[in-house]
């Protein structure tokens, strides 16, 4: 469904932002929290392309999701540099440098709310106590796209921080590619089909 950035463009169609959260480094990469990079890599590889640095403090790629030609859509596909509990700055920074509606942003991010591998998707609400999203409403407000990727909660006494940075379990992983597949699926069916069909099809 993705295509590279030298497709055929829609005529004037603004473009998403897709904005994958997590913490830069190598030493985070493999946490339950950086669950939104790892998707933002999977759309990457899709489309075709690399990220680049962008002055914004972010990873971004430029490319097109959905059938070739005038239907495509132009999408921005970043991974903000910013540590996740201030990603309203970069993700900010692009919504103005590329001239991004709210309504066409969107956030890939862990949920402890929903069961591992659970995916919701939704517009607006709350930020349910992600340091990620309270950034980003505070300076966007609250009124742009969530893909929610379930995490469980932490097992027994262990905190919320402790939890969500640490690497998905040996048993987790097992089925990780194939959730983090499911999610990329339910990004672009968002950009795509909207946000009825896509819930529709994904809120499982």
């Amino acid at each position: 469904m993705s295509t590279n950035a030298t497709s055929p463009s829609g005529a004037g169609a603004e473009p998403w932002l897709i904005a994958g959260l997590g913490n830069p480094g190598p030493q985070y990469a493999g946490n339950r929290h950086n669950v939104g990079f790892m998707v933002a890599d999977l759309l990457a590889s899709r489309i075709g392309g690399s990220f680049k640095t962008h002055r914004a403090r972010a990873q971004v790629l430029e490319g097109r999701i959905g059938t070739p030609g005038i239907s495509s859509h132009r999408i921005i596909l970043a991974k903000p540099m910013s540590f996740m509990n201030v990603s309203g700055g970069p993700v900010t920074a692009l919504r103005d440098f590329y001239r991004v509606p709210v309504e066409r942003i969107v956030a890939v991010h862990d949920e402890l709310d929903i069961d591992y591998g659970a995916l919701r998707l939704k517009k607006g609400g709350g930020d349910n106590g992600h340091n990620g999203l309270k950034s980003i409403t505070k300076s966007l407000g609250p009124d742009y796209h969530r893909v929610r990727f379930g995490v469980g909660r932490p097992p027994g006494r262990m905190t919320v921080a402790d939890y969500v940075l640490r690497d998905f379990s040996t048993v987790e992983r097992k089925e990780l590619d194939y959730f983090v597949d499911r999610a990329a699926d339910a990004v672009e069916a968002l950009v795509v089909d909207g946000l009825e069909r896509a819930q529709s099809t994904y809120n499982s």
